[in-house]
């Protein structure tokens, strides 16, 4: 399958099967990917999603060249929507959503990373947006999404040059949360995401969207919607039960709502 998905409880692994071409996404790809995410925004069973890709070498290594070399404006158009919508997706969707980095991610693959709540890398990953040296520019959402994950001046120097950077220093940048060694990464991710599958849904929902406020529009604003989220929580079942598992000195059992 283009696209493997494997669930794991309240863990969906979604992993980019195209070791061949070190996970290049060519349409049939994407348009896979697309379905994949939106299957499991929806569906209430999963409540973490970790993204990665198939063998040791590249996470993502960025998209069809071919395919897209011959594109003419308008189909170059849809064709940057579509990737757009994947990575809004995974940015917006309610749940967190993990990319864990096992080789190359460029490109594409470099934006769509960005676009997850938390990324960790092997020690071996690679990150970059080499659209430049292609005579095109970033089309996924990585002119802004690098910008606000890291800083203004790195992500212009990233561009500007296309060069790629190694774990080492996208984790000293802020690209990355952690890095581990190849064997461990996936193992890390989804300890991560089962740890997260045990939180509230509802407040979990919240905290990704007050958070995701922080480096965008007004600041007012901002706190203006962390206050309303913080006080609608206190009409959930998972407030009362999380608040009377703490004062027993037991494990809450959340169910999201």
């Amino acid at each position: 399958m283009p696209i493997d998905i494997e669930r794991r409880e309240a863990t969906a692994l979604v992993t980019v099967n195209r070791p061949e071409a070190l996970n290049a996404l060519d349409v049939a790809h994407l348009e896979d990917l697309h379905d994949a995410v939106d299957s499991l925004r929806s569906d209430d069973a999963v409540r973490a999603i970790v993204l990665t890709g198939a063998g040791e070498k590249a996470f993502i290594a960025g998209a069809d060249i071919k395919y897209m070399r011959d594109l003419e404006v308008l189909a170059a158009r849809e064709w940057g929507a579509l990737g757009h919508r994947i990575g809004t997706m995974l940015e917006t969707m309610p749940k967190p959503t993990i990319a864990a980095v096992n080789g190359f991610a460029l490109g594409g693959g470099c934006e769509l990373a960005l676009a997850c709540d938390i990324r960790l890398a092997s020690a071996n990953a690679k990150f970059g947006q080499p659209e430049v040296n292609l005579g095109i520019i970033p089309g996924w959402g990585g002119t802004v999404r690098l910008a606000r994950t890291t800083s203004l001046g790195f992500a212009k120097e990233l561009i500007f040059s296309g060069r790629i950077v190694g774990a080492a220093e996208a984790e000293s940048r802020g690209l990355v949360n952690h890095v581990y060694e190849p064997g461990e990464l996936l193992n890390a991710a989804l300890e991560l995401a089962d740890g997260l599958t045990a939180k509230s849904p509802i407040a979990m929902a919240y905290a990704k969207e007050a958070t995701s406020l922080a480096l965008q529009g007004d600041h007012k604003e901002g706190l203006e919607t962390e206050a309303r989220l913080f006080s609608m929580l206190f009409a959930s079942k998972d407030q009362r039960e999380g608040m009377t598992a703490f004062i027993e000195k037991r494990d809450a059992d959340f169910v999201g709502r």
